[in-house]
């Protein structure tokens, strides 16, 4: 039979059969538990203890009971401190064992809970439409669908060189920054257009392209926003080929979904004017998650697994 402790309830009726001078195994019959067990607690009640003395110091052992709680040593309470300020997770702290830590992914995780360390420099839970949500934008007819991507490179999901695009719009939807990502590697790459039109996309994007070796990337697929009307031209002349998503359907874009909401916490926010800075900002904010370790990278950073499929002088020119 499962064990379980002695109720409240229970209690109260034990000290009633003993004021009643009703006999240890009669009560224990009674409650159908063990004899010992009634025969502790009245032993409890023949020293003038009540049972309300009983429950009380059955909660004070009960806070005595478990594992005792991880402190860990300041020198590691130093670093973990310093790389969750460079944006680093408790699972990739962990993981990437660049340090020991005495203590697991998950105890690390509820330190963070407890509030032993700054807890609101963790990413934040996605958002979800409301019920009923229909989504009204991206209908254009000029878009070539993600459907045809299976087909033209049916080794899309373990092949280099497939990027995911979108822009981060500032301050009053009067700026934008375009965000691409490389699906294999997770590397984040940010452009800086002068403004946010079809044409200032396009002209970034060439720009771009113009630095990087040709046949480098096979793909982009895009969001449905207008911005990215002129793919015909970029496509063509850069020969790429260049989707777009479902509308409503970010989960065909996650990971450039989720790079964003990071670039957005490392720097890019949603109050700021991007009129205001330069290329070089932009490419810092990405260069700083890109040397962040990753776990689905193994704990290695993007940068060190997009280093892999090429030389540094190539990389150089992209990031």
């Amino acid at each position: 039979m499962t064990y379980t402790h002695l109720t409240t309830d229970e209690l109260v009726l034990i000290e009633s059969y003993h004021r009643n001078n009703i006999s240890v195994l009669k009560i224990s019959q009674y409650l159908k538990r063990s004899r010992q067990t009634i025969h502790t607690v009245v032993s409890f009640f023949k020293e003038g203890h009540t049972a309300l003395d009983y429950y009380k110091q059955y909660k004070a052992n009960k806070k005595r009971c478990g594992r005792r709680k991880i402190h860990l040593p300041e020198d590691q309470q130093i670093y973990i401190k310093e790389k969750v300020s460079q944006g680093w997770t408790p699972d990739v702290i962990i993981g990437r064992c660049e340090k020991t830590i005495d203590c697991s992914m998950r105890t690390l995780y509820r330190q963070f809970k407890d509030n032993l360390f700054d807890a609101t420099t963790l990413p934040l839970k996605g958002k979800r439409k409301p019920n009923g949500h229909k989504e009204r934008r991206g209908r254009q007819a000029f878009k070539r669908n993600i459907a045809e991507r299976k087909t033209d490179y049916p080794q899309f999901q373990t092949e280099f060189g497939h990027l995911e695009g979108d822009t981060i719009v500032g301050v009053q939807h009067k700026s934008a920054v375009i965000t691409l990502v490389e699906r294999l590697t997770k590397v984040i790459i940010t452009l800086k257009p002068e403004g946010r039109q079809a044409a200032d996309i396009e002209k970034v994007t060439n720009q771009w392209f113009e630095v990087v070796p040709r046949n480098l990337f096979k793909s982009i697929t895009f969001d449905c926003g207008k911005e990215f009307s002129n793919w015909k031209s970029i496509s063509n002349q850069k020969d790429i080929a260049i989707y777009f998503a479902d509308p409503g359907t970010p989960s065909q874009r996650a990971l450039n979904e989720h790079s964003n909401g990071l670039l957005r916490r490392d720097g890019l926010f949603k109050s700021m004017d991007f009129n205001q800075v330069n290329q070089s900002f932009v490419s810092s904010v990405a260069s700083k998650r890109n040397h962040i370790p990753r776990k689905s990278l193994n704990y290695r950073t993007p940068l060190e697994v997009f280093l892999s499929y090429m030389d540094e002088e190539i990389l150089s020119n992209l990031i």
